[in-house]
């Protein structure tokens, strides 16, 4: 099996602060910066019991790896991808070759991350993670 579990959620909003205040209240979820180079006045991320990441909230100005126009406050507007945690990066890649699909590879050195990003049929953009590839 390629996908080991859902990697988190990425919400791209006007409201950064009270956003990160909501979950952190709400749920118990612990609020942190993001790894660099990502700027912490428009970058926090949401992290459960175990110390993972669920939730990533960022403001509209920030700089993303695969950007595409969001509507912060519209109904689910404020949704901007889905993440997967993956396995085999190689594989994955040339089934999307295989396929003609587009996509964007994007690296992360400081934490050890490859990306894959590209749309679903639907057009959902998914972000696939591969840690140490």
């Amino acid at each position: 099996m390629i996908v080991e579990r859902l990697d988190h959620v990425n919400i791209i909003t006007d409201r950064l602060a009270e956003t990160a205040r909501f979950y952190a209240e709400l749920l118990d979820l612990e609020e942190r910066d993001g790894p660099p180079p990502l700027p912490p006045h428009q970058v926090r991320w949401m992290y459960d019991a175990s110390g993972q990441a669920i939730l990533h909230i960022n403001s509209v100005d920030c700089p993303r790896a695969f950007d595409r126009a969001v509507m912060p406050g519209a109904e689910t507007g404020a949704i901007h991808h889905v993440a997967l945690r993956c396995g085999a990066f190689d594989v994955v890649k040339a089934r999307l070759d295989a396929r003609g699909a587009e996509y964007r590879v994007n690296d992360v050195p400081s934490i050890g991350l490859r990306q894959i990003f590209t749309a679903d049929p639907n057009n959902v953009l998914l972000e696939l993670n591969f840690f140490g590839s």
